[in-house]
Parts: C-alpha cells; sequence; structure tokens
C-alpha cells in the first residue's frame, strides 16, 4: 500500500520521533490537535509521554483529565510511555495502580517504548495496520460527543487549584450535586477522602470569595 498518513501536532517538540516517522516513509501533515499528538486512523489517536511527562502529569493532576478528553474523541485511545523502568521516580504501587486504572477505568490502551526510535517505529506500524483497513484513514475530530453532566462536573470541579479529577469524583460521589459542594462547609469538605483542613480551606474560601477577592 501507499506510505501511511500520520496528523501529528504541530506543537510536538521531539524531533528524534518526527525524523524517525518521516525515515520510515510516513506522510506527514502538521495540525494543532484538540486531543492527543499524533491520528494514526479515524479510531486511533496517541498521546505520547515520556517517563518524566507522564510522572509529572501524575503529581499535577493533568493526566486523567487529558486522557479523558482523548478517549471522548477517538474509540481507541492510547498512550505510549517512552523512556526505561530506572527512569521512574515514583513508587512502583504509584506507576502500577496509575496505569491499571487508566486501562481498567478510563480504556486506555498503555505501551511502552525505549526511545524516540521505537516510538517512531510502533507509530509507523501501527498507522500501516490501520489504513490497510479499508477507508481507516486519519482525521481530525473534536470531542466526539457533547460532555455529559457528570463530565461536566468532574471538569468544573477539577479544574479547580490542587483538586484534579480525582477528587473531583470523589466530591461528586459524596456530595451527589455542585451546589452541595459549594454549600458545604469546611468540616463537611474533610468528610471526603484526600481532602485534609488545608484543601478543605482553599475550597471553602475559593467557592466563597467574593468576585475579584485578593485579585492583584
Amino acid at each position: 500500500m501507499q506510505a501511511p498518513r500520520i496528523i501529528v501536532d504541530k506543537r510536538e517538540r521531539n524531533l528524534e520521533v518526527i525524523d524517525g516517522l518521516g525515515s520510515s516513509g510516513a506522510k506527514l501533515e502538521f495540525a494543532q490537535l484538540p486531543v492527543g499528538d499524533y491520528i494514526l486512523s479515524g479510531r486511533i489517536c496517541v498521546e505520547r509521554k515520556t517517563v518524566s511527562d507522564f510522572e509529572n502529569s501524575i503529581m499535577d493532576n493533568r493526566l486523567f483529565e487529558q486522557l479523558d478528553r482523548l478517549r471522548s474523541s477517538f474509540e481507541r485511545p492510547m498512550l505510549i510511555i517512552e523512556g526505561s523502568e530506572a527512569e521512574y521516580r515514583l513508587g512502583k504501587n504509584i506507576i502500577m495502580g496509575t496505569m491499571l486504572k487508566l486501562y481498567a477505568d478510563y480504556g486506555i490502551q498503555i505501551m511502552k517504548s525505549a526511545d524516540a526510535v521505537e516510538t517512531a517505529e510502533m507509530l509507523s506500524k501501527l498507522a500501516v495496520r490501520e489504513q490497510n483497513r479499508e477507508g481507516n484513514m486519519p482525521r481530525i475530530t473534536g470531542i466526539k460527543k457533547a460532555y455529559t453532566t457528570y463530565q461536566w462536573q468532574t471538569l468544573i470541579l477539577g479544574s479547580m487549584p490542587g483538586i484534579g479529577p480525582a477528587i473531583a469524583h470523589r466530591l461528586i460521589a459524596h456530595f451527589r450535586t455542585l451546589k452541595n459542594v459549594a454549600n458545604a462547609d469546611r468540616k463537611q469538605l474533610m468528610k471526603v477522602d484526600k481532602i485534609g483542613s488545608r484543601k478543605a480551606d482553599a475550597i471553602y474560601n475559593l467557592l466563597n470569595a467574593e468576585f475579584g477577592t485578593g485579585d492583584k
């Protein structure tokens, strides 16, 4: 068949991956993608992270929000984690628990590559395999379906400083509505798992501050 087409996010900074894809014969198109880094077909989009990127996105609570949007836009969302086991700084239980949650709760297929060269090889072969399927060419999509009420609730709460998707899920499960969260006092907020006094103060103060209070 003809060389595969791959749509690459124009903000992708790793030239080794891009050079590797070019050397494989893939035809690259660059665009600002709403989700993911590489679109390989109408159903597969890949988010690429180095080990360091992966760990940082766990620590700052970006990971689950990013990949939730990816799975909402593509039938087969994938995550490639690039690097060796020796590069991990977080504990094994944290890394394994995160990967299991991504697979079991978010339906994210996780693949590992040793380096940028192997990442490029994996992407190229996946694109060829996908595009051998009739009419399965890459295309840019936005969000495949409208957000549900639950997804909007998670996004609203998860965007608050220090909250993120995981604690947002706990808040929704405990209080059931955004109104109940907004009306909760500090002690009620602290009844939610993983919310201590400092985080409860931060949530309460943000929800109860007058507009512009404290802004410089």
